[in-house]
Formats: structure tokens, sequence, C-alpha cells
């Protein structure tokens, strides 16, 4: 009796056709006849001589092509990776360390920093109604916002160029670097 793996040779051209037919397509046919002989080969002893060959290696080409059928289906194809960039999420324990660590240098402000800054970061105000509310100069408004950002900046250890990623719009408007026009 011979060795059942040397009669898989003879059936690679009828193999290659059929893998053809299913997929329209060169190169996924030869990976699919590659995928069958590979899944033939180790488990050849699962094949019982004296059967149909081809009809076993058929069998496993075709269960082959349905399977990476049913997974392509499930697959987004994202080639760019743009897709999964835009899926991803930073870890929600950044937020609240970074909200950790600005309560706790916003806590070190003085009342009029802090004011200024709740004023004219999170309440919207504009410099001049800031002033008004708090019965100060514009400059005065303006000096406070601008040394309380500085100083939030040096107790929270942040370059020049680095960004708070703020977890609330608040916190965002109260350290973004909002400049208007005297």
């Amino acid at each position: 009796m011979t060795d059942p793996r040397e009669e898989i040779v003879e059936h690679l051209s009828a193999m290659r056709a059929f893998a053809m037919s299913l997929t329209r397509n060169s190169a996924l046919a030869d990976d699919m006849v590659q995928d069958a002989l590979v899944k033939a080969w180790t488990k050849i002893d699962s094949y019982q001589p004296g059967t149909n060959m081809r009809a076993w290696l058929f069998t496993i080409l075709r269960n082959t092509y349905y399977s990476h059928h049913r997974k392509a289906r499930r697959e987004v194809s994202d080639v760019d990776g743009e897709l999964s960039a835009s899926l991803s999420q930073k870890p929600d324990h950044d937020g609240r360390l970074q909200m950790r660590d600005f309560n706790r240098a916003f806590d070190q402000l003085n009342v009029e920093q802090r004011e200024a800054l709740v004023l004219v970061g999170a309440g919207g105000f504009s410099y001049e109604e800031a002033a008004e509310t708090c019965g100060v100069a514009v400059g005065t408004i303006k000096s406070r916002v601008n040394r309380a950002r500085r100083q939030l900046t040096v107790l929270m250890q942040l370059n020049d160029d680095e960004v708070m990623e703020a977890t609330d719009i608040v916190t965002s408007g109260i350290v973004a670097n909002q400049r208007s026009v005297a």
C-alpha cells in the first residue's frame, strides 16, 4: 500500500480549479488550496485508504472556503487603520487621574485667580464681563487668568506644548488658553 500523501499531488490542479470556481480570485484560490493542503496533511491519518481522495480533499477545500467566507463577513476592511483609530478610546483612569491632579492644583490657587478662571474659562464670560462682576479693571482679570493658567501649568508639571485632556467642558474652559483682544 502506498502512502496517501503521495496521492495528494495528483489532485492539485483540480483543487486549484475548484478553488477558482469558488473564489473567482487567483490569489485567494491559491491561499485556499494551500490551507486545505496543510489541513489534509496534518489530518492524513483520518483519511481512510481506498476511499476517494479527491472527494476528501475537495471537502476540506470547500469547508476551508466556507470558514474563510464566514470569517470575512465578520471582519471589517481597515487597510489604513483609520477605522480602528477612530474606535480607540483612551482609558478612563487617565482622565480621572488628570482631574484629581487638576483639582489639587486648582485648590492651590488664590481665591481671586480661581474666581477669574471660573468666570472666564468655565462660565464663558468675556474679560469685560468678568471684570464688571468682580468690580476690577479688565487688565486685572486678564492678569489673574494668565497667572492662574501659568501656575496650573507649573503645579501640574505640564510642558508649554502639552495639552491637558480634561474630562469635562468646565475644566477644559478653565485650562484653555483663551485670549481675547483688549
